[in-house]
């Protein structure tokens, strides 16, 4: 293994039988069926990654995609059934908190019984238990058996002893939301602190903005498989395509394997930033763009949108969004709003068929790709109308700036509920970019607007 590799796994399959009837386990286990009574589950199917040492690299993915497995083949929890993993350094892994803790124990002889699980010696404990003790805050509460405890102190004094033990590699499961608000907000300073140090961090987690925030790279997995890796921001937008069915749709090899070594696909999502297609062009420079006709849109429909390799996009195409830009509160088309003042996100789309109640959606993301804020027309109580096949609407969301000055990003959406199946017509992800321009940034995404007054006592 490379100095610099802290996780290789290579060709990694874990394969589960399962059977109809448990007879028929009984029947294999005691030698008496000579015919197959099972069938062969792949959880993780030839999967391959390898993380170096002070990255954070996160795994997405749907349920039952495999994340949580890789995490306890990578720990040592499960056996893989066929392929390699090879560590390099002290793991510290938060899957199942509290695995390993003995109720009738009391909280101070659950640290040291974990702690010397992990590998400790009681000195290394002793002088560990301090800040453990003081991570967890349960009070005299660590005196008593846990089997006493509630849920969340439960929960605070595992998450405490697995952190606190200054590991090489923390590997993370979902367990960040633990506990109250000021708890999780400890725990994530903790992170964050652990990836300040060069810390090796695995990161799994159905939270896509810590994902988008935290990690330096992605992997995501679906029914076992590593669909793709790269950077965060275009994971998740292919992990959406993935949520609602339409990833099949597109080329696999336009996004398989490693997106980091894809330069056409990193230098289209580097651009989404900046472009826009023909019909936008002028409006985000700011110049006049001529209104479409009604004929116009129709009989272009996505074509211009369909040649413009920057935007990534998606859907069923039942309806397709033709047009969009921004206006400032005068009117004019333009990608620079000042912050304070009013601006709208415009979008005009084409029905190809009748449709019970379309819902058209906005959102604006940050440069790393965390969701910021959004909306849609379904939430906001103004349009839940069937629409005829040939019609033309155009959704405009208007709204004050009170986003920090600096670069974001614009995505559009076109949906609907067609019984209990939520559909995707259209989707175009970063595509349009927006700058705000600010002469007083305050603390966090956006101003509060905050009216101050100093006074004497």
């Amino acid at each position: 293994m490379d100095r610099k590799t802290a996780i290789s796994v290579r060709g990694l399959n874990k394969v589960y039988k399962l059977y109809d009837k448990p007879m028929d386990r009984l029947k294999e286990a005691l030698g008496l069926s000579r015919k197959k009574r099972y069938k062969e589950h792949y959880a993780l199917r030839n999967v391959d990654m390898e993380i170096r040492q002070g990255e954070t690299v996160g795994i997405i993915g749907t349920n039952g995609s495999g994340k949580s497995t890789i995490l306890k083949i990578i720990t040592g929890v499960l056996n893989p059934t066929s392929g390699s993993v090879e560590v390099d350094g002290r793991i510290s892994a938060l899957l199942e908190l509290g695995a390993g803790f003995n109720m009738e124990y009391n909280g101070i002889e659950n640290i040291y019984l974990n702690g010397t699980m992990i590998g400790f010696s009681r000195e290394e404990i002793d002088r560990k238990l301090e800040g453990i003790l003081e991570f967890a805050d349960i009070g005299d509460y660590v005196y008593q058996p846990v089997k006493t405890y509630s849920s969340g102190m439960f929960v605070r004094l595992a998450f405490a002893v697995a952190i606190n033990i200054d590991p090489e590699i923390l590997i993370v499961d979902e367990a960040l939301s633990v506990g109250d608000v000021f708890f999780q907000a400890k725990c994530y300073h903790k992170f964050e602190e652990f990836k300040d140090m060069g810390k090796t961090i695995l990161f799994v987690s159905h939270d896509l903005s810590s994902v988008s925030k935290y990690c330096d790279r992605v992997v995501l997995l679906n029914r076992g498989e590593k669909l793709a890796e790269g950077l965060p921001k275009e994971m998740i937008d292919i992990y959406k395509q993935v949520l609602v069915g339409q990833y099949a749709a597109h080329d696999a090899s336009a996004h398989g394997g490693n997106l980091l070594e894809d330069e056409q696909v990193s230098n289209a999502a580097r651009q989404a930033a900046g472009s826009a297609v023909p019909d936008t062009a002028k409006a985000e420079s700011g110049q006049a763009v001529p209104e479409k006709s009604r004929e116009e849109a129709e009989t272009t429909g996505s074509d211009a949108m369909a040649s413009h390799g920057s935007v990534l996009e998606y859907g069923t195409r039942q309806a397709v969004i033709t047009d969009y830009y921004i206006t400032d509160e005068s009117g004019m088309h333009t990608n620079a709003v000042l912050k304070g003042s009013r601006f709208s996100v415009h979008m005009r789309a084409v029905f190809h068929e009748e449709l019970p109640a379309p819902i058209f959606a906005c959102s604006i993301k940050n440069a790393l790709g965390v969701e910021i804020t959004g909306t849609n027309t379904m939430v906001e109580k103004a349009f839940l109308e069937p629409v005829c096949a040939g019609a033309v609407k155009e959704a405009v969301f208007t709204q004050r700036m009170d986003l920090q000055g600096g670069e974001y990003l614009i995505s559009l959406g076109l949906t609907g509920y067609e019984g209990d199946r939520f559909a995707v017509y259209h989707r175009l992800y970063d595509v349009m970019n927006i700058t705000v321009i600010s002469d007083k940034n305050t603390v966090g995404y956006f101003d509060m607007n905050s009216e101050v007054m100093v006074k004497d006592g």
